[in-house]
């Protein structure tokens, strides 16, 4: 089916519309974009140079995708951002593509974007994560699955979130947060996840390993290295254990509520 296009939109004829998609008055789309099936893209939005969208994606009034990453590197260069599937995006909502010649700032599938939700250059983000209201995200951030921010959380440069974890509102944080914990407003660890566990279908028997894998980082006076160790040691062993021992042992930036 043919695209519904307004004619108020300033469309550039060398941008890629799919099929099927809605586009309404005074959107602005630029030469290099490219935009897949039964997209909505509601009045005042810009899709900048650089931006490959997926298909069945809704981007409110106000929201600017692909806009130029605010970088003292950035020289012009190009880059892209990249928007997965079934997003939704909502009102004044910035993404910035990457910084440099090949990079990418990627948003995965069936994410939530709420009002004045920011995300940084070459930051990628996995499925089915929900950014809360002003939430900031800053460049080079790794953002896994179903990870839930609540609203004016900011997220500083370089750092990651695990497959689950939660940030509570208000949060500022410099450091990564593992899997599948609840992230506090002072940064600190306020225990396991267990509804998002849940939700994906963790077993009880599992998430009790978590919690004790967790008690062994966060609440001994051990170093990360040695809380590791003893993680490895005394936790029965399984993927979501192996997640976690995996994303300690990469914490370049260190971990929250951890010294």
């Amino acid at each position: 089916m043919a695209s519904v296009i307004s004619p108020k939109a300033e469309i550039s004829p060398k941008a890629i519309i799919g099929d099927n998609c809605k586009i309404f008055p005074f959107v602005y789309i630029e030469d290099d974009v490219v935009i897949g099936d039964n997209c909505i893209i509601f009045p005042f939005v810009s899709i900048l140079n650089g931006t490959r969208m997926g298909s069945q994606n809704k981007v409110h009034q106000g929201s600017v995708i692909g806009a130029l990453p605010q970088d003292f590197d950035f020289r012009g260069e190009k880059s892209e951002c990249i928007i997965g599937d079934n997003n939704i995006i909502r009102e004044n909502v910035v993404i910035n593509r990457a910084t440099h010649t090949g990079g990418q700032t990627i948003i995965g599938n069936e994410n939530v974007l709420m009002e004045g939700a920011h995300i940084s250059h070459d930051t990628k983000v996995g499925d089915r994560c929900v950014f809360g209201y002003g939430t900031k995200i800053a460049g080079d951030c790794e953002i896994q699955d179903g990870v839930i921010f609540s609203s004016s959380v900011i997220e500083n440069a370089k750092t990651r979130v695990g497959r689950g974890a939660m940030i509570q509102a208000g949060t500022t944080f410099s450091k990564d947060v593992p899997p599948y914990i609840i992230c506090t407003k002072r940064s600190e660890y306020g225990g396991v996840n267990f509804t998002m566990g849940r939700s994906y279908g963790v077993d009880e028997k599992v998430l009790k390993h978590l919690a004790n894998a967790y008690r062994l980082l966060f609440l001994s006076n051990t170093s990360l290295f040695d809380a590791v160790n003893q993680i490895e040691d005394q936790v029965p062993d399984g993927p979501e254990v192996r997640n976690v021992i995996e994303f300690l042992r990469s914490a370049n930036m260190g971990i929250v509520g951890k010294k």
